[in-house]
């Protein structure tokens, strides 16, 4: 059976060896493990997907709210693969289902990381390395449980890279679609993908790339056509709600992306702050020595090395509110670079070493066994600590440290309450700035403080910051709740405290129907009725 002897070598009819099989096989049934022992976590915002996939099961239409045609989830493809599933199994479990589609998409990323790896380095223990970092990465294994669907637009981008080093124009179109389809923000590495191809092709005297790009068309095309004419836009109202919602500071979002960057193995959590100033300048370092070496080999990995960098300047420039799974999709071909730079390094010096050896003494060992162990139990035992045995909450079971969903458990438990205890309905209004599984799980008429699916209420922000407390980002107009005059009404004790509380006609319209004592913005989650 051939061997993979050199990056050179290889190509898509190259048959891996057997052990290179047997690291791929433990690889999957890892990363399938690492998903299924935290059982799902799921997050807010997946619920709102899942609300639209169960609306659209139910014929009701692709909506959030019965009779609005509003986007407001970013990943219609995930949306509506939830739904395909849902209809099939004849069941609702989405949670369940996302669980098993990010863990299978999961797997197949740490198999092309192995395979993009084993092609750089040829070397099969530096693709084990990369595939145990990401089957591990808590990032990767939160969002996954988390039911987002970071871990399909991951594999996603994956392939599209492998397509394009393997020279499958036309699969690399189809991805591309697909995973714009699955997150926007994939747009950026598939423009870098494109710009690469037909670069390579006018250097080389050759026709532009027509087939990638014919097959990308064609496999938006249907979703353009339909959501321009159902919606009105391709586009979700996600980011411009949130853009005049949030009150953030200046540089909020690169701060975000340095502190994710200085930290990618959660060096952090076993190390302080020391560990995160000597990462921001080791981990530097490292991935432009990995990027030079990887690009040296396969020219056409650069546009995917660099998309990390590419990726922080877009969302520092823009400066949202980055929630965390914005972290995420970056974070393989940065990891990527900086283990191709820990074996650039000992390559070098192993060269070194032969070159020296050759003219005054017998050959020198290879020295990678001993090297590269270090950084490589460094690395897994980080990411390994940012795991806990037993979450304070949720099931008690592993899971990472920043797995967390206490909120949704309460606007779970509000969200029941409301529909068992005071008999919501459909047509009942509910107004909530979190909208995922309040609404998800009480199944009433939504009035989004936000304006995500509301779009009309996007017009009472910029809000005056004076009513925002300090070291929080948001806070909800009094005029909203005394305009709309929703049933009920859900909100995190802060978004409240200085606009609605002290508010006399607000007082006199509402009462306290319960609260939840929280230490997360402000003293508690409340739910207001209407008197």
């Amino acid at each position: 059976m051939p061997t993979l002897s050199t990056p050179a070598d290889q190509s898509p009819s190259v048959r891996l060896p057997r052990l290179d099989l047997a690291l791929l096989a433990l690889l999957i049934v890892l990363t399938l493990f690492a998903r299924a022992l935290p059982d799902a976590r799921t997050i807010d915002d997946a619920f709102i997907t899942f609300r639209y996939s169960r609306n659209i099961i139910a014929g009701h239409g692709f909506v959030y709210n019965p009779d609005s045609r509003v986007l407001g989830t970013t990943t219609p493809l995930y949306t509506l693969l939830m739904a395909a599933i849902g209809a099939v199994t004849r069941g609702d479990n989405f949670p369940a289902y996302a669980l098993i589609v990010n863990a299978l998409a999961d797997a197949g990323t740490v198999v092309l990381l192995y395979l993009l790896m084993r092609r750089v380095t040829a070397n099969r223990w530096m693709g084990l390395l990369i595939g145990v970092l990401w089957t591990i990465a808590p990032r990767s294994v939160t969002f996954a449980i988390g039911g987002m669907e970071t871990s399909v637009a991951i594999l996603l981008m994956t392939g599209a890279v492998y397509c394009l080093l393997t020279d499958r124009p036309i699969w690399l179109g189809v991805l591309a679609a697909l995973g714009i389809l699955t997150r926007i923000d994939v747009g950026l590495l598939v423009a870098l993908l494109f710009a690469q191809q037909a670069w390579e092709r006018l250097q080389h005297h050759a026709r532009p790339p027509w087939r990638t790009w014919i097959a990308t068309l064609i496999t938006l095309a249907p979703w353009l056509i339909f959501s321009t004419l159902y919606f009105g836009s391709p586009l979700s109202r996600s980011a411009s709600a949130k853009t005049v919602a949030y009150a953030l500071p200046a540089g909020s979002a690169l701060v975000s992306f340095i502190q994710a960057y200085s930290t990618p193995f959660f060096e952090f959590d076993a190390f302080g702050g020391r560990g995160a100033l000597i990462g921001i300048f080791v981990y530097v370092v490292l991935a432009a020595i990995g990027t030079l070496y990887a690009v040296r080999r396969e020219p056409r990995l650069l546009g995917w090395l660099i998309y990390p960098w590419l990726y922080a300047a877009a969302f520092a420039i823009a400066n949202p509110l980055i929630f965390r799974w914005y972290l995420t999709p970056p974070l393989p071909p940065f990891f990527f670079a900086i283990v191709c730079g820990a074996w650039a390094i000992v390559d070098t010096l192993r060269y070194a070493g032969k070159r020296t050896a050759t003219r005054n003494s017998p050959p020198l060992r290879s020295p990678i066994y001993t090297i590269l162990i270090v950084p490589a139990v460094l690395w897994i035992g980080t990411s390994l600590n940012a795991w806990t045995l037993h979450p304070d909450h949720g099931p008690d079971r592993p899971a990472p440290l920043m797995a967390w969903n206490k909120i949704e458990l309460y606007y779970q438990r509000i969200g029941l309450e409301l529909r068992d205890k005071y008999g919501v309905t459909a047509s009942t209004r509910v107004a909530s700035a979190d909208i995922g599984a309040i609404g998800y799980f009480s199944n009433a008429t939504i009035i989004d403080t936000v304006g995500l699916v509301t779009p009309a209420l996007s017009s009472y922000y910029p809000i005056d910051k004076a009513l925002i407390v300090e070291g929080q980002n948001y806070a909800i107009p009094t005029a909203l709740i005394l305009d709309t005059q929703p049933s009920y009404f859900v909100t995190m004790e802060a978004f409240v405290r200085l606009g609605l509380v002290p508010n006399a006609t607000f007082q006199s319209d509402y009462q306290l129907l319960d609260e939840i004592p929280t230490d997360f913005y402000g003293t508690g989650m409340r739910l207001y009725g209407r008197r």
